[in-house]
């Protein structure tokens, strides 16, 4: 077989395998969608922010969309490659004939998969159940474009990285889930970035999810509301740079830490 028809049928079995695991499509598949639903619904139809009155839906839609993105890539991987690190799987697959970029071409496809298919159930629940207005103009859908890209390339690189952080499968969940959750509250994922203390805010822009959400704030907030940014701004240029830069150091660190056996075995 060629390494892309390998690659198609390690993606089938990933996604297969993926949907099996309830806690998983839970927890990084459905909890946007989630989140959404219950502060569209818990803070009203309508609020101000810089101005401009935006339903709750809307408000909170590109956090929403920001902390899927980081669910479907990075905590996904983060957990399931550490996991399988664990349980010995990975270090069955390297004794296999299967050249070994096709495991990561799989998991490649599974985040492609995943996070695609929340998206739209993300839009389509915040469109016809929430009646938020989506964007049309075709240069905020390149903003979208560019913007998910990265932070799904960037979030998928770093959690086959941070895999390594988990010294077991029992001990992957709080050292990844953990932090993650954190990093939610304070990139302006569930509270308005600028109401964030000044030295969060600072924590927070070391880390890609502030820029994946701010660059969504770009494209479903009306334009007016980018005064509303610290800077004044949207910043495309620094979100690239800094969601670009993530993604280098992401290849970098997975090429240099990844392992197929898990520590201390042989």
């Amino acid at each position: 077989m060629s390494l892309a028809a390998i690659a198609v049928d390690r993606t089938v079995l990933e996604l297969k395998m993926y949907f099996r695991e309830r806690e998983s499509v839970f927890f990084s598949f459905l909890f946007p969608v989630l989140m959404l639903s219950l502060f569209a619904a818990v803070f009203g139809d309508s609020f101000r922010q810089g101005g401009s009155e935006l339903s709750a839906a809307q408000f909170f839609l590109p956090g929403m969309v920001a902390g899927g993105v980081m669910l479907t890539s990075f905590q996904t991987l983060a957990l399931s490659v550490s996991m399988e690190r664990d349980d010995g799987t990975l270090k069955r697959l390297r004794s296999t004939p299967m050249p070994p970029v096709a495991y990561f071409l799989g998991k490649v496809g599974l985040v492609a998969a995943t996070s695609l298919a929340q998206l739209a159930l993300l839009l389509v629940v915040a469109r016809l159940v929430f009646d938020v207005s989506l964007p049309t103009e075709p240069s905020a859908w390149l903003t979208f474009l560019w913007v998910f890209l990265l932070g799904v390339g960037g979030g998928t690189v770093l959690g086959i990285a941070y895999s390594t952080v988990a010294g077991s499968a029992r001990s992957a969940g709080a050292v990844v889930i953990g932090p993650l959750l954190v990093l939610q509250f304070i990139s302006g994922v569930y509270f308005a970035y600028g109401d964030i203390p000044a030295w969060l805010q600072q924590v927070a822009a070391l880390f890609p999810l502030k820029w994946v959400a701010q660059g969504m704030r770009s494209v479903f907030y009306p334009s007016a509301m980018q005064t509303q940014e610290v800077a004044g701004s949207w910043e495309h240029p620094l979100t690239a740079l800094v969601l670009a830069l993530w993604l280098v150091a992401g290849l970098v660190l997975s090429a240099r830490t990844f392992s197929w056996f898990k520590r201390g075995s042989v």
